[in-house]
């Protein structure tokens, strides 16, 4: 084999060499971008979930506070400690928005800063520091529950999923509302039983 043929040879080995590690680089390179990305999408979701979790506790706790001020549901418990139940889901509800602060994207932050300012409301509403009638209460309620379903649309694309939790596919949910009581005599003389 002549000189020439063998710095073909070298040549060809050394090109190998280095293609097969400039190869395994950039799939090691793109392993970990990807590890990396799951593990912050994976703590997203997590802070995501959380925030609305904590967000519809505050405002299960201002229901009821509000309802047992208002007289519409007898409340064995009394307002001191609906008051301090209110205000722990408050604190729950603030540190879940610092999750979302540090890890969320752009849209998900803005639409967490106007669920907050209503469900702000419905706090301030049940515990007194705002006045309304329960058709300005059930409208915050609604409110609050659009704002959850954009947050929710702003999370998804943050995170890359699709469809979409609003829309034509998905129409728009009222509140869930208990009929209205009957009076138990106007049942009994009605032939019912």
């Amino acid at each position: 084999m002549g000189t020439g043929e063998q710095l073909i040879t070298v040549g060809a080995v050394l090109l190998g060499a280095l293609t097969t590690h400039a190869t395994n680089y950039l799939m090691e390179r793109g392993r970990n971008r990807y590890q990396s990305q799951t593990r912050w999408d994976d703590r997203k979701i997590d802070a995501y979930a959380e925030y609305v979790d904590s967000a519809k506790l505050r405002i299960a706790g201002a229901v009821r506070l509000y309802e047992a001020r208002e007289g519409l549901r007898e409340e064995h418990r009394p307002e001191p400690e609906l008051r301090e139940n209110l205000s722990e889901a408050g604190r729950r509800w603030g540190s879940a928005f610092e999750l979302v602060m540090l890890l969320g994207g752009d849209d998900a932050i803005e639409a967490g800063h106007e669920l907050n300012s209503l469900v702000a409301e419905i706090d301030w509403q049940a515990t007194g520091r705002i006045s309304g009638s329960l058709d300005e209460w059930r409208e915050r309620h609604r409110g609050a529950f659009r704002l959850i379903n954009a947050f929710h649309e702003a999370a998804r694309a943050d995170l890359g999923i699709q469809g979409s939790v609003t829309g034509a596919r998905h129409p728009e949910r009222d509140l869930l509302l208990p009929s209205a009581r009957r009076d138990p005599s106007a049942r009994q003389g009605s032939g019912e039983g």
